[in-house]
């Protein structure tokens, strides 16, 4: 999980909460400090215990994994994804959207079989004989409806409007 380089834990929390747009108040109530102590913490004067850094990450709504390692109490051992760095550093989301698309993805990397890496030809099968056939989960024919209406062997044709 890539990270922004900043000198501190309590420099990187500021950041997060400008970015964010919560006030030094705001975040305290929301993780439970009071305002002189999460100031010092940001200024660097006091090292927060890591369930003070989990209650902040709540009020930050950001992984507390991310302030576990900017704090230096875990490593991070996941190489940086370019995808996680590019939804990070996307002036047009929130942090809230930040973090569901961050989970969306590392659910879906977790989710995949080790060995089976895709290649450009898995994700963009040709359209053959063999691959006209083969039926659609009925998750994606759900969410296709809207859009396109099933064959009966389960293929998705694009529908037409007349008139």
């Amino acid at each position: 999980m890539a990270l922004p380089k900043v000198g501190s834990i309590g420099e990187y929390i500021r950041e997060q909460r400008q970015q964010a747009k919560i006030s030094l108040r705001q975040l305290a109530e929301a993780a439970g400090v009071s305002n002189p102590y999460l100031s010092q913490i940001e200024r660097g004067l006091r090292k927060p215990s890591a369930e003070i850094l989990n209650q902040i990450a709540k009020g930050l709504r950001i992984s507390s994994q991310a302030l576990y390692v900017q704090a230096g109490l875990i490593e991070d051992r996941e190489p940086p994804s370019d995808v996680i760095t590019a939804i990070r550093a996307d002036p047009l989301l929130t942090e809230r959207q930040r973090q569901v698309l961050i989970d969306i993805y590392e659910s879906f990397r977790k989710e995949a079989p080790a060995g089976d890496e895709q290649t450009s030809q898995n994700a963009h099968p040709r359209r053959d004989a063999e691959t006209d056939d083969d039926p659609l989960p009925e998750e994606f024919l759900a969410a296709l409806e809207p859009y396109a209406a099933a064959s009966g062997n389960g293929n998705v044709t694009q529908e037409t409007k007349e008139g």
